[in-house]
Protein backbone atom coordinates (compact mmCIF):
# COMPACT_ATOMS: atom_id res chain seq x y z
CA UNK A 1 0.00 0.00 0.00
CA UNK A 2 3.04 2.00 1.24
CA UNK A 3 4.36 1.92 -2.60
CA UNK A 4 1.52 2.59 -4.35
CA UNK A 5 0.49 5.54 -2.29
CA UNK A 6 4.25 6.74 -3.62
CA UNK A 7 3.26 6.16 -6.99
CA UNK A 8 0.45 7.72 -7.14
CA UNK A 9 2.02 10.89 -5.74
CA UNK A 10 4.60 10.71 -8.20
CA UNK A 11 2.47 10.32 -10.99
CA UNK A 12 0.72 14.09 -9.81
CA UNK A 13 3.41 15.78 -8.75
CA UNK A 14 6.22 14.43 -11.44
CA UNK A 15 6.14 16.53 -14.49
CA UNK A 16 7.97 18.22 -17.53
CA UNK A 17 7.20 21.75 -18.96
CA UNK A 18 5.91 23.29 -22.01
CA UNK A 19 4.42 19.55 -22.88
CA UNK A 20 2.44 19.09 -26.04
CA UNK A 21 -0.64 16.53 -26.38
CA UNK A 22 0.28 13.63 -28.30
CA UNK A 23 -1.74 12.44 -31.23
CA UNK A 24 -0.30 9.18 -33.28
CA UNK A 25 0.23 8.50 -36.97
CA UNK A 26 1.51 12.03 -37.75
CA UNK A 27 4.51 13.06 -39.64
CA UNK A 28 7.72 13.98 -38.82
CA UNK A 29 8.15 18.46 -38.35
CA UNK A 30 11.55 19.25 -41.11
CA UNK A 31 11.50 22.38 -39.08
CA UNK A 32 11.97 20.67 -35.71
CA UNK A 33 14.40 17.99 -36.90
CA UNK A 34 16.74 20.87 -38.39
CA UNK A 35 16.28 23.21 -34.98
CA UNK A 36 17.42 20.01 -32.94
CA UNK A 37 20.23 19.46 -35.19
CA UNK A 38 21.39 23.19 -35.06
CA UNK A 39 20.69 23.06 -31.47
CA UNK A 40 23.35 20.17 -30.77
CA UNK A 41 25.77 21.85 -32.95
CA UNK A 42 25.16 24.94 -30.92
CA UNK A 43 25.87 23.70 -27.83
CA UNK A 44 28.85 21.69 -28.99
CA UNK A 45 30.63 24.61 -29.80
CA UNK A 46 29.60 26.69 -26.75
CA UNK A 47 31.31 23.66 -24.55
CA UNK A 48 34.03 21.59 -26.92
CA UNK A 49 34.84 20.16 -23.15
CA UNK A 50 32.07 18.05 -23.45
CA UNK A 51 32.03 17.63 -27.69
CA UNK A 52 35.61 16.15 -27.37
CA UNK A 53 34.44 13.64 -24.50
CA UNK A 54 31.55 12.89 -26.83
CA UNK A 55 33.92 12.43 -29.10
CA UNK A 56 33.98 15.18 -31.52
CA UNK A 57 37.27 15.63 -32.21
CA UNK A 58 37.22 18.76 -34.17
CA UNK A 59 36.91 20.56 -30.71
CA UNK A 60 40.07 18.79 -29.21
CA UNK A 61 42.17 20.66 -26.71
CA UNK A 62 39.62 23.61 -26.64
CA UNK A 63 37.90 24.83 -22.82
CA UNK A 64 34.89 26.61 -23.08
CA UNK A 65 35.04 30.85 -22.02
CA UNK A 66 34.42 30.52 -18.53
CA UNK A 67 35.25 34.27 -18.51
CA UNK A 68 31.67 36.27 -16.32
CA UNK A 69 31.28 37.64 -20.01
CA UNK A 70 31.20 34.26 -21.28
CA UNK A 71 29.26 32.68 -19.15
CA UNK A 72 26.33 35.69 -19.11
CA UNK A 73 26.57 34.75 -22.85
CA UNK A 74 26.20 31.13 -22.53
CA UNK A 75 23.02 32.04 -20.13
CA UNK A 76 21.58 34.06 -22.68
CA UNK A 77 21.90 31.69 -25.84
CA UNK A 78 20.37 29.15 -23.52
CA UNK A 79 17.07 31.41 -22.64
CA UNK A 80 16.77 32.22 -26.71
CA UNK A 81 17.31 28.40 -27.56
CA UNK A 82 14.41 28.05 -24.75
CA UNK A 83 12.35 30.33 -26.21
CA UNK A 84 12.24 28.82 -29.64
CA UNK A 85 12.09 25.31 -28.60
CA UNK A 86 9.26 25.90 -26.42
CA UNK A 87 7.61 27.43 -29.88
CA UNK A 88 7.51 24.31 -31.95
CA UNK A 89 3.78 22.93 -31.83
CA UNK A 90 4.94 19.02 -32.48
CA UNK A 91 2.71 16.55 -32.89
CA UNK A 92 4.27 13.32 -33.42
CA UNK A 93 5.33 11.23 -30.67
CA UNK A 94 9.08 11.26 -30.77
CA UNK A 95 9.26 14.71 -31.61
CA UNK A 96 7.13 16.01 -28.82
CA UNK A 97 9.54 13.55 -26.78
CA UNK A 98 12.57 15.26 -28.13
CA UNK A 99 11.17 18.55 -27.25
CA UNK A 100 10.74 18.17 -23.90
CA UNK A 101 13.82 16.06 -23.43
CA UNK A 102 15.90 19.16 -25.07
CA UNK A 103 13.86 21.67 -22.85
CA UNK A 104 14.84 19.68 -19.67
CA UNK A 105 18.83 19.90 -20.54
CA UNK A 106 18.28 24.00 -20.90
CA UNK A 107 17.06 23.99 -17.79
CA UNK A 108 19.41 22.08 -16.20
CA UNK A 109 22.28 23.85 -17.54
CA UNK A 110 20.34 27.31 -16.50
CA UNK A 111 19.49 26.39 -13.34
CA UNK A 112 23.59 25.90 -12.52
CA UNK A 113 24.61 28.47 -14.45
CA UNK A 114 21.99 31.55 -13.94
CA UNK A 115 19.71 30.19 -10.30
CA UNK A 116 23.02 28.77 -8.39
CA UNK A 117 26.00 30.51 -9.85
CA UNK A 118 27.76 27.03 -9.50
CA UNK A 119 30.73 28.72 -11.67
CA UNK A 120 31.23 31.71 -9.53
CA UNK A 121 30.66 29.60 -6.02
CA UNK A 122 31.76 26.14 -6.66
CA UNK A 123 35.04 24.99 -7.68
CA UNK A 124 33.51 20.99 -8.20
CA UNK A 125 31.58 23.14 -11.34
CA UNK A 126 35.10 23.03 -13.72
CA UNK A 127 35.37 19.33 -12.91
CA UNK A 128 31.62 18.57 -14.05
CA UNK A 129 31.08 15.22 -15.65
CA UNK A 130 27.71 16.23 -17.01
CA UNK A 131 29.06 19.02 -18.76
CA UNK A 132 32.53 20.94 -19.72
CA UNK A 133 35.47 19.52 -17.52
CA UNK A 134 39.43 20.60 -16.76
CA UNK A 135 39.85 16.52 -17.01
CA UNK A 136 42.38 15.52 -19.56
CA UNK A 137 41.84 12.24 -19.74
CA UNK A 138 39.95 11.69 -22.70
CA UNK A 139 43.54 12.33 -24.47
CA UNK A 140 44.89 9.90 -22.61
CA UNK A 141 42.25 6.74 -22.07
CA UNK A 142 40.71 6.49 -25.41
CA UNK A 143 42.75 5.76 -28.44
CA UNK A 144 40.82 7.22 -30.65
CA UNK A 145 43.66 8.31 -33.21
CA UNK A 146 47.01 7.65 -33.68
CA UNK A 147 49.10 8.61 -30.43
CA UNK A 148 51.00 11.48 -32.07
CA UNK A 149 47.23 13.47 -33.03
CA UNK A 150 46.34 12.57 -29.55
CA UNK A 151 49.55 14.23 -28.06
CA UNK A 152 49.62 16.97 -30.57
CA UNK A 153 45.33 17.27 -28.83
CA UNK A 154 46.55 17.29 -25.36
CA UNK A 155 49.43 19.66 -26.14
CA UNK A 156 46.40 22.28 -27.25
CA UNK A 157 44.73 21.54 -24.34
CA UNK A 158 48.10 22.24 -22.14
CA UNK A 159 48.65 25.14 -23.79
CA UNK A 160 44.65 26.37 -23.55
CA UNK A 161 44.64 25.71 -19.75
CA UNK A 162 46.63 28.99 -18.26
CA UNK A 163 43.95 31.04 -19.74
CA UNK A 164 40.67 28.56 -18.17
CA UNK A 165 42.65 28.73 -14.77
CA UNK A 166 42.86 32.51 -14.79
CA UNK A 167 38.56 32.42 -15.26
CA UNK A 168 38.01 30.26 -12.92
CA UNK A 169 40.03 32.08 -9.86
CA UNK A 170 38.75 35.55 -11.42
CA UNK A 171 35.06 33.78 -11.22
CA UNK A 172 35.88 32.28 -7.80
CA UNK A 173 37.10 35.67 -6.15
CA UNK A 174 34.08 37.32 -6.11
CA UNK A 175 33.30 35.47 -2.76
CA UNK A 176 34.12 34.40 0.11
CA UNK A 177 34.90 29.87 -0.41
CA UNK A 178 33.43 27.59 2.10
CA UNK A 179 36.41 25.24 3.65
CA UNK A 180 35.02 22.31 2.06
CA UNK A 181 34.99 23.89 -1.25
CA UNK A 182 38.76 24.81 -0.38
CA UNK A 183 39.43 21.23 0.14
CA UNK A 184 38.01 20.03 -3.53
CA UNK A 185 39.48 22.76 -5.29
CA UNK A 186 43.07 22.53 -3.31
CA UNK A 187 42.77 18.99 -3.86
CA UNK A 188 41.99 18.57 -7.63
CA UNK A 189 44.09 21.01 -8.22
CA UNK A 190 47.78 19.82 -6.86
CA UNK A 191 46.17 16.38 -7.91
CA UNK A 192 45.75 17.87 -11.72
CA UNK A 193 49.27 19.37 -11.35
CA UNK A 194 50.21 16.17 -10.32
CA UNK A 195 49.24 14.44 -13.65
CA UNK A 196 50.59 16.72 -16.06
CA UNK A 197 53.93 16.31 -14.25
CA UNK A 198 54.18 12.79 -14.19
CA UNK A 199 51.51 10.50 -16.09
CA UNK A 200 50.49 13.09 -18.68
CA UNK A 201 54.11 13.43 -19.94
CA UNK A 202 54.63 9.35 -19.57
CA UNK A 203 51.49 8.26 -21.12
CA UNK A 204 53.30 9.81 -24.62
CA UNK A 205 56.73 8.30 -23.51
CA UNK A 206 56.58 6.26 -27.16
CA UNK A 207 55.86 9.39 -29.08
CA UNK A 208 59.49 9.50 -31.19
CA UNK A 209 59.14 12.71 -32.87
CA UNK A 210 62.06 15.14 -30.29
CA UNK A 211 60.32 18.39 -31.89
CA UNK A 212 56.83 16.77 -30.05
CA UNK A 213 58.14 15.47 -26.68
CA UNK A 214 60.31 19.15 -26.32
CA UNK A 215 57.06 20.95 -26.71
CA UNK A 216 54.86 18.69 -24.39
CA UNK A 217 58.03 19.03 -21.49
CA UNK A 218 58.14 23.00 -21.75
CA UNK A 219 53.78 23.24 -22.06
CA UNK A 220 53.81 20.82 -19.35
CA UNK A 221 55.83 22.76 -17.57
CA UNK A 222 53.94 25.82 -17.69
CA UNK A 223 50.79 24.21 -17.24
CA UNK A 224 51.66 22.69 -14.05
CA UNK A 225 53.13 25.97 -12.93
CA UNK A 226 49.89 27.48 -13.56
CA UNK A 227 47.79 24.73 -11.84
CA UNK A 228 50.11 25.06 -8.63
CA UNK A 229 49.84 28.94 -8.35
CA UNK A 230 46.03 28.47 -8.78
CA UNK A 231 46.15 26.11 -5.54
CA UNK A 232 48.66 28.39 -3.71
CA UNK A 233 45.91 31.14 -4.49
CA UNK A 234 42.98 28.89 -2.92
CA UNK A 235 45.33 28.40 0.19
CA UNK A 236 45.18 31.98 0.61
CA UNK A 237 41.07 32.29 0.41
CA UNK A 238 41.61 30.22 4.23
CA UNK A 239 41.70 33.37 5.56
CA UNK A 240 38.00 34.45 4.53
CA UNK A 241 36.42 30.94 4.32
CA UNK A 242 32.56 30.36 5.20
CA UNK A 243 31.21 27.69 6.51
CA UNK A 244 28.18 28.81 3.61
CA UNK A 245 27.59 26.30 1.36
CA UNK A 246 23.37 25.40 1.42
CA UNK A 247 21.55 26.06 -1.15
CA UNK A 248 18.55 25.86 1.41
CA UNK A 249 15.23 24.81 1.03
CA UNK A 250 13.97 27.01 -1.91
CA UNK A 251 17.17 26.31 -3.79
CA UNK A 252 17.82 22.86 -3.30
CA UNK A 253 13.72 21.94 -4.91
CA UNK A 254 14.13 24.31 -7.51
CA UNK A 255 17.36 22.49 -8.42
CA UNK A 256 14.79 18.54 -8.20
CA UNK A 257 12.64 20.92 -10.35
CA UNK A 258 14.60 22.37 -12.61
CA UNK A 259 17.15 19.56 -13.46
CA UNK A 260 14.97 16.44 -12.66
CA UNK A 261 11.31 17.41 -13.54
CA UNK A 262 10.22 16.53 -9.44
CA UNK A 263 8.52 18.72 -7.40
CA UNK A 264 7.79 17.55 -4.39
CA UNK A 265 7.38 18.98 -0.48
CA UNK A 266 10.55 18.73 1.87
CA UNK A 267 9.04 16.46 4.21
CA UNK A 268 7.73 13.91 1.41
CA UNK A 269 10.64 14.17 0.30
CA UNK A 270 12.80 13.12 3.34
CA UNK A 271 10.01 10.44 4.20
CA UNK A 272 10.78 8.88 0.94
CA UNK A 273 14.21 8.43 2.03
CA UNK A 274 13.70 7.47 5.00
CA UNK A 275 11.48 4.66 4.39
CA UNK A 276 14.05 3.29 1.94
CA UNK A 277 16.62 4.03 4.90
CA UNK A 278 14.82 1.31 7.21
CA UNK A 279 14.10 -1.05 4.54
CA UNK A 280 17.80 -1.64 3.78
CA UNK A 281 19.02 -1.49 7.64
CA UNK A 282 16.10 -4.25 8.33
CA UNK A 283 17.40 -6.02 5.53
CA UNK A 284 20.80 -5.54 6.48
CA UNK A 285 19.66 -6.87 10.55
CA UNK A 286 18.66 -10.00 8.94
CA UNK A 287 21.52 -10.74 6.38
CA UNK A 288 23.89 -10.09 9.44
CA UNK A 289 21.77 -12.98 11.31
CA UNK A 290 22.57 -15.39 8.81
CA UNK A 291 26.23 -14.53 8.28
CA UNK A 292 27.85 -13.75 11.58
CA UNK A 293 24.52 -14.52 13.82
CA UNK A 294 26.43 -14.18 17.37
CA UNK A 295 27.85 -10.91 16.43
CA UNK A 296 26.38 -7.43 16.44
CA UNK A 297 25.37 -5.15 13.15
CA UNK A 298 28.46 -3.38 13.48
CA UNK A 299 30.86 -6.23 13.92
CA UNK A 300 29.22 -8.14 10.68
CA UNK A 301 29.90 -5.43 8.68
CA UNK A 302 33.46 -5.49 9.77
CA UNK A 303 33.92 -9.00 9.29
CA UNK A 304 32.06 -8.75 5.87
CA UNK A 305 34.62 -5.40 5.47
CA UNK A 306 37.46 -7.74 6.01
CA UNK A 307 36.88 -9.95 3.38
CA UNK A 308 39.41 -8.01 0.41
CA UNK A 309 39.08 -8.74 -3.31
CA UNK A 310 41.90 -11.10 -3.60
CA UNK A 311 45.38 -9.19 -5.43
CA UNK A 312 43.65 -6.09 -4.54
CA UNK A 313 41.16 -3.88 -6.14
CA UNK A 314 41.87 -3.41 -9.85
CA UNK A 315 42.85 -7.53 -10.29
CA UNK A 316 39.42 -8.07 -8.20
CA UNK A 317 37.55 -5.93 -10.53
CA UNK A 318 38.63 -7.62 -13.82
CA UNK A 319 37.42 -10.80 -12.60
CA UNK A 320 34.37 -9.53 -10.90
CA UNK A 321 33.25 -8.09 -15.06
CA UNK A 322 33.54 -11.45 -16.24
CA UNK A 323 30.91 -12.79 -13.97
CA UNK A 324 28.45 -9.96 -13.65
CA UNK A 325 28.72 -10.31 -18.02
CA UNK A 326 27.94 -13.93 -18.05
CA UNK A 327 25.27 -13.80 -15.45
CA UNK A 328 23.43 -11.21 -17.02
CA UNK A 329 23.36 -12.78 -20.63
CA UNK A 330 22.46 -16.39 -18.92
CA UNK A 331 19.41 -14.92 -16.76
CA UNK A 332 19.03 -12.77 -19.83
CA UNK A 333 17.68 -9.52 -18.05
CA UNK A 334 18.32 -6.51 -20.49
CA UNK A 335 19.73 -6.85 -24.30
CA UNK A 336 23.61 -6.73 -24.53
CA UNK A 337 24.36 -4.83 -27.39
CA UNK A 338 27.90 -5.42 -27.58
CA UNK A 339 31.13 -6.54 -25.21
CA UNK A 340 32.69 -3.76 -26.10
CA UNK A 341 36.47 -3.05 -24.54
CA UNK A 342 36.68 -2.18 -21.01
CA UNK A 343 39.56 -1.42 -18.49
CA UNK A 344 40.34 -1.06 -14.90
CA UNK A 345 42.64 1.46 -13.75
CA UNK A 346 43.76 3.34 -11.45
CA UNK A 347 42.09 6.82 -10.61
CA UNK A 348 44.35 10.03 -11.34
CA UNK A 349 44.46 11.79 -8.57
CA UNK A 350 42.94 15.26 -9.03
CA UNK A 351 39.95 12.79 -9.82
CA UNK A 352 39.64 10.74 -6.50
CA UNK A 353 37.13 12.28 -4.42
CA UNK A 354 34.89 9.34 -5.36
CA UNK A 355 36.10 5.77 -4.89
CA UNK A 356 35.06 4.60 -8.19
CA UNK A 357 34.15 5.81 -11.86
CA UNK A 358 33.75 4.68 -15.51
CA UNK A 359 34.66 6.85 -18.17
CA UNK A 360 32.98 5.52 -21.68
CA UNK A 361 33.60 6.92 -24.89
CA UNK A 362 31.34 9.23 -25.97
CA UNK A 363 28.72 8.74 -28.88
CA UNK A 364 30.34 9.96 -32.28
CA UNK A 365 33.47 7.28 -31.38
CA UNK A 366 33.63 4.54 -33.88
CA UNK A 367 34.29 1.89 -31.18
CA UNK A 368 32.55 1.47 -27.33
CA UNK A 369 35.44 1.39 -24.85
CA UNK A 370 35.46 1.89 -21.39
CA UNK A 371 37.75 2.84 -18.49
CA UNK A 372 36.59 1.70 -14.98
CA UNK A 373 38.78 3.53 -12.71
CA UNK A 374 38.81 3.15 -8.71
CA UNK A 375 40.53 5.63 -6.78
CA UNK A 376 43.41 3.99 -4.42
CA UNK A 377 43.30 5.11 -0.39
CA UNK A 378 45.68 8.31 0.34
CA UNK A 379 49.05 7.15 0.63
CA UNK A 380 49.12 9.92 3.57
CA UNK A 381 47.14 7.75 5.42
CA UNK A 382 48.05 5.89 8.63
CA UNK A 383 48.10 2.13 7.09
CA UNK A 384 44.99 0.86 9.13
CA UNK A 385 43.27 3.83 7.53
CA UNK A 386 44.30 2.18 3.96
CA UNK A 387 43.41 -1.13 5.12
CA UNK A 388 39.62 0.00 5.98
CA UNK A 389 39.21 2.30 2.92
CA UNK A 390 39.91 -0.91 0.73
CA UNK A 391 36.37 -2.05 -0.25
CA UNK A 392 35.55 -5.82 0.56
CA UNK A 393 35.29 -8.13 -1.92
CA UNK A 394 30.91 -7.88 -1.63
CA UNK A 395 30.90 -4.13 -1.90
CA UNK A 396 33.45 -4.10 -4.68
CA UNK A 397 30.81 -6.85 -6.31
CA UNK A 398 27.92 -4.48 -6.32
CA UNK A 399 30.48 -1.30 -7.09
CA UNK A 400 31.25 -3.16 -10.35
CA UNK A 401 27.33 -4.05 -11.10
CA UNK A 402 26.77 0.17 -10.57
CA UNK A 403 29.44 0.90 -12.62
CA UNK A 404 29.59 -1.95 -15.62
CA UNK A 405 27.05 -4.68 -15.69
CA UNK A 406 24.79 -4.03 -16.33
CA UNK A 407 24.99 -0.21 -15.02
CA UNK A 408 26.52 2.47 -16.71
CA UNK A 409 28.49 0.89 -18.95
CA UNK A 410 25.42 -1.10 -20.39
CA UNK A 411 22.90 1.82 -19.90
CA UNK A 412 25.51 4.20 -22.37
CA UNK A 413 25.69 1.55 -24.75
CA UNK A 414 22.57 1.68 -25.52
CA UNK A 415 22.49 5.54 -25.04
CA UNK A 416 25.25 5.81 -27.99
CA UNK A 417 22.95 4.15 -30.58
CA UNK A 418 19.96 6.28 -30.35
CA UNK A 419 18.57 7.93 -33.61
CA UNK A 420 18.16 11.00 -31.36
CA UNK A 421 21.25 13.10 -31.06
CA UNK A 422 19.61 14.74 -27.90
CA UNK A 423 18.86 11.32 -26.76
CA UNK A 424 22.61 10.21 -27.38
CA UNK A 425 24.03 13.07 -26.20
CA UNK A 426 22.28 14.68 -22.83
CA UNK A 427 21.67 12.90 -19.85
CA UNK A 428 19.95 13.26 -16.01
CA UNK A 429 21.98 12.94 -12.87
CA UNK A 430 18.84 11.10 -11.65
CA UNK A 431 18.33 8.78 -14.59
CA UNK A 432 22.22 8.17 -14.85
CA UNK A 433 22.69 6.82 -11.37
CA UNK A 434 19.43 5.80 -10.77
CA UNK A 435 19.89 3.56 -13.46
CA UNK A 436 23.25 2.46 -11.79
CA UNK A 437 21.93 1.79 -7.97
CA UNK A 438 18.83 0.09 -9.67
CA UNK A 439 20.93 -2.20 -11.11
CA UNK A 440 22.76 -3.42 -7.81
CA UNK A 441 19.15 -3.97 -6.33
CA UNK A 442 18.09 -5.61 -9.19
CA UNK A 443 20.71 -8.20 -10.03
CA UNK A 444 20.47 -9.37 -6.29
CA UNK A 445 16.66 -9.73 -6.81
CA UNK A 446 17.17 -11.66 -10.04
CA UNK A 447 19.34 -14.46 -8.05
CA UNK A 448 23.11 -13.30 -8.46
CA UNK A 449 24.81 -14.38 -5.71
CA UNK A 450 22.73 -17.40 -4.94
CA UNK A 451 21.46 -16.16 -1.60
CA UNK A 452 25.02 -15.76 -0.18
CA UNK A 453 24.74 -12.96 2.68
CA UNK A 454 28.07 -11.93 2.40
CA UNK A 455 27.18 -10.58 -0.93
CA UNK A 456 23.89 -8.99 0.17
CA UNK A 457 25.44 -7.08 2.98
CA UNK A 458 27.96 -5.91 -0.13
CA UNK A 459 24.99 -4.83 -2.03
CA UNK A 460 22.78 -3.50 1.26
CA UNK A 461 25.80 -1.00 2.21
CA UNK A 462 26.06 0.17 -1.55
CA UNK A 463 22.04 0.87 -0.91
CA UNK A 464 23.05 2.00 2.60
CA UNK A 465 25.54 4.46 1.25
CA UNK A 466 23.15 6.15 -1.32
CA UNK A 467 20.22 6.28 1.03
CA UNK A 468 22.91 8.92 3.82
CA UNK A 469 23.68 10.34 0.75
CA UNK A 470 19.93 11.22 0.29
CA UNK A 471 19.25 12.25 3.60
CA UNK A 472 22.27 14.10 3.96
CA UNK A 473 21.99 16.01 0.63
CA UNK A 474 18.59 16.82 2.00
CA UNK A 475 19.81 17.79 5.85
CA UNK A 476 23.09 20.10 5.10
CA UNK A 477 21.05 22.31 2.35
CA UNK A 478 17.56 23.03 3.79
CA UNK A 479 17.97 21.36 7.93
CA UNK A 480 20.91 23.33 8.72
CA UNK A 481 23.01 19.98 9.41
CA UNK A 482 26.73 20.91 10.03
CA UNK A 483 29.38 18.46 8.42
CA UNK A 484 30.45 16.65 11.30
CA UNK A 485 26.82 15.51 11.83
CA UNK A 486 26.62 14.30 7.96
CA UNK A 487 29.93 12.60 9.24
CA UNK A 488 28.35 10.71 11.85
CA UNK A 489 25.51 9.75 9.84
CA UNK A 490 27.87 8.17 7.33
CA UNK A 491 29.52 6.65 9.93
CA UNK A 492 26.40 5.09 12.30
CA UNK A 493 24.23 4.48 9.19
CA UNK A 494 25.97 3.37 6.13
CA UNK A 495 28.83 1.99 7.88
CA UNK A 496 31.55 3.55 6.56
CA UNK A 497 34.88 4.01 7.65
CA UNK A 498 36.29 7.17 9.68
CA UNK A 499 38.14 8.49 5.89
CA UNK A 500 35.24 7.21 3.66
CA UNK A 501 32.55 9.13 5.97
CA UNK A 502 34.51 12.29 5.82
CA UNK A 503 34.82 12.35 2.43
CA UNK A 504 31.40 11.56 1.82
CA UNK A 505 29.93 14.25 4.25
CA UNK A 506 31.90 16.52 2.03
CA UNK A 507 31.16 15.75 -1.04
CA UNK A 508 27.37 16.82 -0.08
CA UNK A 509 28.68 20.38 0.42
CA UNK A 510 29.70 20.45 -2.88
CA UNK A 511 27.34 17.93 -4.47
CA UNK A 512 23.97 18.48 -3.78
CA UNK A 513 22.68 16.61 -6.38
CA UNK A 514 23.83 13.68 -4.79
CA UNK A 515 20.33 12.73 -2.97
CA UNK A 516 19.58 11.40 -7.35
CA UNK A 517 21.29 8.06 -6.68
CA UNK A 518 18.67 6.72 -4.39
CA UNK A 519 16.21 9.14 -6.05
CA UNK A 520 16.91 7.64 -9.08
CA UNK A 521 16.14 4.13 -7.90
CA UNK A 522 13.01 4.84 -6.03
CA UNK A 523 11.50 6.46 -9.44
CA UNK A 524 12.71 3.59 -11.48
CA UNK A 525 11.71 0.79 -8.83
CA UNK A 526 8.17 2.33 -9.05
CA UNK A 527 7.67 2.76 -12.89
CA UNK A 528 8.52 -0.84 -13.26
CA UNK A 529 5.95 -1.97 -11.11
CA UNK A 530 3.50 0.27 -12.51
CA UNK A 531 4.51 -0.83 -15.93
CA UNK A 532 5.15 -4.50 -15.58
CA UNK A 533 2.48 -5.25 -13.25
CA UNK A 534 -0.01 -5.52 -16.76
CA UNK A 535 2.67 -7.43 -18.71
CA UNK A 536 3.95 -10.76 -16.14
CA UNK A 537 5.47 -9.08 -13.27
CA UNK A 538 9.00 -10.22 -13.00
CA UNK A 539 8.83 -12.24 -16.24
CA UNK A 540 8.50 -8.69 -18.00
CA UNK A 541 11.68 -7.44 -16.66
CA UNK A 542 13.77 -7.49 -19.60
CA UNK A 543 10.96 -5.56 -21.51
CA UNK A 544 10.98 -3.11 -19.10
CA UNK A 545 15.00 -2.54 -18.99
CA UNK A 546 15.20 -2.64 -22.69
CA UNK A 547 12.50 0.40 -22.94
CA UNK A 548 13.79 2.38 -20.06
CA UNK A 549 17.29 1.94 -21.92
CA UNK A 550 15.85 3.23 -25.29
CA UNK A 551 14.91 6.26 -24.56
CA UNK A 552 18.75 8.28 -23.93
CA UNK A 553 18.94 9.06 -20.29
CA UNK A 554 15.94 12.14 -19.92
CA UNK A 555 14.54 12.72 -16.64
CA UNK A 556 12.57 9.79 -15.30
CA UNK A 557 9.68 12.19 -15.18
CA UNK A 558 9.66 12.25 -18.62
CA UNK A 559 10.32 8.61 -19.32
CA UNK A 560 7.13 7.76 -17.11
CA UNK A 561 5.44 9.84 -19.44
CA UNK A 562 6.93 8.25 -22.55
CA UNK A 563 6.41 4.44 -21.27
CA UNK A 564 3.45 4.96 -19.46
Amino acid sequence: MRAVVLWLLLITIMGCSDKVAVTTNVQLNPEWTNFSSDFVESYLKAHPGFAVVAGRHEYDGQLPDWSAKGIQSEIERLHEQRRQAAGFQLTQPDQVFEQSYLLSRIDRDLFWLEEARWPFKNPAFYFDWMLDSLDPSVYLSRQYAPIEDRLTAYLKYLSNLSRALEQVQDNLSTAALPVTYIDYAVSSFSGLAQFIEGDGLDAFSEVSDPALTRQATELSRQAATATKSLVAWFERQRVEQTDGFALGENGFLSMLEMTEGVTVEIGELQRWGEEDLSRNLSALTRACAEYAPESSVADCVVKANSKKPQGGMLAGARRQLEELQQFVLDRDLVSVLGAGHIRVEEAPAYNRSNAAYIDVSGPFEADLSAVYYLAPPDPNWTDLEQKDYVPSYGDLMFTSIHEVWPGHFLQFQHANQQDSQVARLFVSYAYTEGWAHYAEQMMWEAGFGDGNPELHIGQLLNALLRNVRYLVAIGLHTKGMSVSEAEAMFRNLAFQDAKSARQQAVRGTYDPAYINYTLGKLLLLQLRAEWTKQRGGQAAWKAFHDQVLKHGGPPISLLRDRMM
